[in-house]
């Protein structure tokens, strides 16, 4: 995609068309349900027009933590996200983090509770984040394991595991995230990019 695109977009006077593109932009994968989830950070005072651009989507989204003006914001699908996260090896692995027999409001609300924990400790995000966003459980532990170095290689997430399956799914994600943009450049919605 072009530089010039982007940085019209990322650069543009109109704050709410610049929030809409860069959710498209960086939620390309999620919206073309190649993903179970994401997360942006973006101004908070922005964060009610979240309902405007996701009416009538059946994508839903929280807001894990706030710093200063801006904040971290997860965006899912409920059924699919609590799916995902009741997954034989998903499911074990959070389980030891914490997310004991939960529903999936509780489950986000303890992530939500530990993601700002964390930031006012200044020491990063927990662990577990990396679940919630979608990535392979070895990948999580790997980056736990090797402290965040030492991984195979760098893409949406660091790949400790399966290259090759990696490889591919970031070959899907990076076509979704053509895709989106340029549906949005057409004058798409977000409604009308996402798939149901």
């Amino acid at each position: 995609m072009p530089a010039e695109v982007l940085s019209y977009f990322l650069k543009h006077e109109d704050i709410r068309l610049k929030l809409r593109f860069q959710i498209v932009l960086q939620c390309a994968p999620f919206l073309k349900g190649k993903k179970v989830s994401c997360g942006i950070t973006m101004e908070d005072s922005l964060f009610c027009e979240l309902q405007y651009i996701f009416a009538g989507t059946g994508i839903a989204y929280r807001k894990l933590f706030v710093s200063e003006d801006r904040c971290l914001v997860l965006f899912y699908r409920e059924k699919a996200l609590f799916e995902y996260l009741n997954r034989v090896g998903i499911r074990s692995f959070i389980r030891e983090m914490g997310y004991e027999d939960m529903g999936l409001e509780e489950m986000l609300e303890r992530l939500s509770c530990r993601t700002e924990l964390f930031a006012r400790e200044g020491i990063g995000f927990p662990h577990e984040i990396g679940i919630f966003f979608g990535y392979p459980v070895e990948d999580v532990q790997g980056f736990i394991h090797n402290a965040g170095k030492e991984y195979l290689f760098l893409g949406y997430w660091k790949v400790y595991s399966n290259p090759a399956a990696a490889k591919m799914i970031f070959k899907e994600y990076d076509q979704a995230k053509v895709c989106a943009v340029n549906e949005f450049l057409t004058g798409k919605s977000i409604k009308d990019i996402a798939q149901n």
